[in-house]
Order: C-alpha cells, then structure tokens, then sequence
C-alpha cells in the first residue's frame, strides 16, 4: 500500500485537487478492505496525510465519501433519509418510488456505468466496495427495521436487493423492451407487493 509520505508531491503543498484525489484513493482502498463500518474518517485521513475536518470539507459526510469512491453521482442519504420516517409496511412501495426516478435520471447514469464496469471486472476492490455499501449502509439502515423473527433483517434486505438488481439489469444493462421504456409508477406498481412481502411477510423455514 501507498503510504502518506509517498503520496505527496515533495518540495511544496499539494493543490486542492491533489489533496481530494488522495482522499480518495485512501477512501476506496481502505473501505474496499475494511468495509464501510469498519473505516472511520481519521484512518482515511491518516493515510491519506491530511487533517481530518479536510476530508470533511471535500466530502462532507462519511457517506457521502463512500458514494464518491464508488462513484455514486447522488447522495445516498437522498434514498436512506426519507426512509426513516417511512412506516415498515410501506417501504416497499417506497423505495422502488426514490430509487427508479434516480436511476433514470442524468445524475443515475453515473451509478449504471459504474454498476456496469464494476459487474465486468469481477470481485475486485470496487466489487468489495459495492458489496460493503449494501451490507454496512442499507442492511443497517433498513435490516433493523425488519428484523423480524431475529436474525431475518439482512436476508430480507438481500432478498430485496435482488429483486431491485434484476431491474437494473433488465432495465438498464441489457435494455431489454418493453421493460426498458415502462414508465416508473408501473413498475413500482408490479414489484412493490413482492419487495413489501420479502421485508414484512413471512419467510421460508432456514435451515
């Protein structure tokens, strides 16, 4: 691994774009190894070689880095907030609601491209990144909410991650018509029911 000191240009301070993108490849590789929850905001600035409230004058918050290192062009707390004061029973209507209209935006097109290249280049460091924003953001956020009987959250959060995948894929990669022009309320019409029940309903015997 790159360290600080190797990092850094010698002979004069770095310019603020150089400091960012140092924050960054610290960021990606250490959340990449680390995981989301396990990387907190001084190791990065540690290694990177800067003062912590730096990194927060670049990014803002923890996850708002986490969304700029694996190049999501939208805030995450965009879809995670509203969620919060959304009732457990209509979370599967909900969320189809943020995330579809995000996707299909310009801002969105950022998320596939990355989504895709991530995809070819198999379970690399950007792979672990993805996979540490869906079990260490999403999963928290939304697994303790239906964690019901215990233990099930983070299945129930995989199973709805699948589902929301499958869209991305069809809709998205492979573009496939008529799926790839429906408009969005019909959409979150027809996959609602199954995500609600993959959150709330009750689920095969495990085991």
């Amino acid at each position: 691994m790159a360290t600080s000191q190797t990092r850094r240009r010698p002979g004069r301070p770095p310019g603020a774009s150089e400091t960012r993108d140092r924050i960054l490849s610290s960021a990606r590789e250490l959340f990449a190894r680390n995981g989301f929850n396990n990387t907190p905001i001084r190791a990065i600035a540690a290694d990177a070689g800067v003062d912590p409230a730096l990194v927060h004058h670049y990014f803002g918050t923890k996850t708002q880095l986490f969304a700029a290192a694996i190049h999501i062009p939208f805030d995450p707390m965009s879809v995670i907030g509203p969620l919060r004061e959304v009732p457990v029973e209509q979370i599967g209507r909900t969320l189809p609601s943020l995330v579809l209209p995000l996707w299909d935006s310009d801002a969105g097109k950022g998320f596939i491209a990355a989504l895709r290249s991530t995809m070819a280049g198999g379970d690399g460091p950007e792979m672990s990144l993805f996979r540490s924003f869906l079990q260490d953001v999403i999963t928290v956020e939304v697994g303790g909410r239906v964690d019901d009987p215990p233990g099930t959250g983070r299945l129930r959060v995989q199973f709805v991650a699948s589902q929301l995948i499958g869209v991305v894929m069809a809709r998205y990669i492979l573009e496939l018509e008529p799926f790839k022009s429906l408009p969005v309320p019909q959409i979150v019409d027809t996959i609602a029911p199954n995500l609600q029940r993959y959150l709330t309903g009750d689920l095969p015997r495990l085991g």
